[in-house]
């Protein structure tokens, strides 16, 4: 079916047809609701490539990220896919992880017209080695979705938790526990994210009167290896850490199983927090205590912010934070030296 059948049968000109499709509050109701009826009439569908050529508009969102297999994505592109459905965009994915983004490349998607805006995921990030945000990403739609803003990012807007006031709010629910020795794993150096929480850490037990202890902080490399082996050094310590906060969930899955493989228990030997509180961390054995972030929530906010900004509209810079929360479960506790009744039910799950 063509448009020209389409005009013909609700009695208006092909023009008119083509203002009841992309300009619909222009046009009479009658009139749209004739051409509305032709068109379930003979089941024309529009071509959304040409209508998106004469818009100036591709219908597409590019999505930096460091690898979808990753378990915390599932829900931030649950979100972000909900609205593109919504608003009739559709999404392309890139992946970083073989190799380092680059910004320039991707604005020049966007500047070329294979894309209308980018929301960055990626961790690293696309501005990691770069010293100066470039005059053409200033003019490209961009949206940062959890990742923190360095110097050569504050220009970007962004959609995220404030990861180290959450780390050091954890790190405080340890130490409130009675917890004098916890242990840090984090992230790879290049990930932005996971730096802001060693700096949460950090400024919780700088404040504690244990004091900062740079050998209780041993790198993970955002892998399940990298934090067994990290778990294993800290094991080590002369004074081992009753506690370990792990930069993500799935490294904390990682530090349970070998804490575990060394005959000691979670958490009567050893409490364990991680950070995401992604899918598994509920089934976990024993279940793990954890920081929430509205994944789903960030998918969306970001999603909507990148289209006002491909719509012209003035979105700030300023970044847009989203509430965190703790979530206790079974794999925290007061150590096993702790006499003083600050042990509560660790039965059931609660927010801190």
């Amino acid at each position: 079916m063509s448009i020209k059948q389409v005009a013909k049968l609700a009695g208006v000109s092909i023009s008119t047809v083509s203002r009841c499709l992309n300009s619909p509050d222009q046009v009479k109701p009658k009139t749209l609701a004739a051409v509305q009826s032709a068109i379930e009439a003979t089941g024309y569908a529009p071509n959304a490539l040409a209508r998106n050529f004469r818009r100036g508009k591709t219908g597409l969102v590019l999505v930096v990220l460091q690898s979808v297999g990753l378990p915390f994505w599932e829900g931030v592109m649950r979100g972000i896919n909900g609205v593109a459905r919504e608003t009739g965009y559709s999404i392309l994915i890139r992946e970083t992880a073989s190799s380092q983004p680059e910004l320039d490349d991707y604005c020049k998607m966007v500047m070329s017209k294979e894309a209308d805006g980018i929301i960055v995921l990626a961790s690293p990030s696309p501005l990691s080695g770069t010293s100066q945000y470039s005059t053409q990403a200033r003019r490209t739609p961009i949206v940062l979705g959890c990742e923190n803003v360095t110097d050569e990012m504050v220009h970007i807007p962004s959609v995220r938790v404030d990861n180290r006031r959450a780390a050091s709010e954890a790190t405080q629910y340890l130490l409130q526990l009675g917890h004098q020795r916890i242990g840090f794993i984090a992230g790879s150096r290049g990930s932005l994210l996971t730096r802001d929480r060693e700096r949460g850490y950090l400024d919780a037990m700088k404040a504690s009167p244990q004091g900062e202890h740079r050998d209780w902080v041993v790198n993970g490399d955002q892998t399940i290896d990298g934090a067994r082996r990290a778990t294993r050094k800290l094991l080590s310590l002369p004074e081992a850490p009753t506690a370990i906060f792990c930069a993500n969930d799935e490294m904390a899955m990682a530090a349970i199983y070998e804490i575990k493989r060394r005959g000691l228990r979670v958490p009567e030997d050893i409490s364990v927090v991680g950070f995401d509180d992604t899918r598994y961390a509920a089934i976990m054995d024993p279940p793990l205590t954890t920081v929430v972030q509205p994944t789903e929530e960030i998918g969306e906010r970001t999603m909507r912010r990148l289209i006002s900004a491909i719509e012209g509209h003035d979105i700030g810079e300023a970044p847009e934070i989203v509430e965190h929360r703790l979530i206790v479960r079974d794999s925290t506790a007061p150590p096993r030296s702790d006499t003083s009744g600050q042990a509560q039910s660790q039965s059931a799950e609660r927010m801190v």
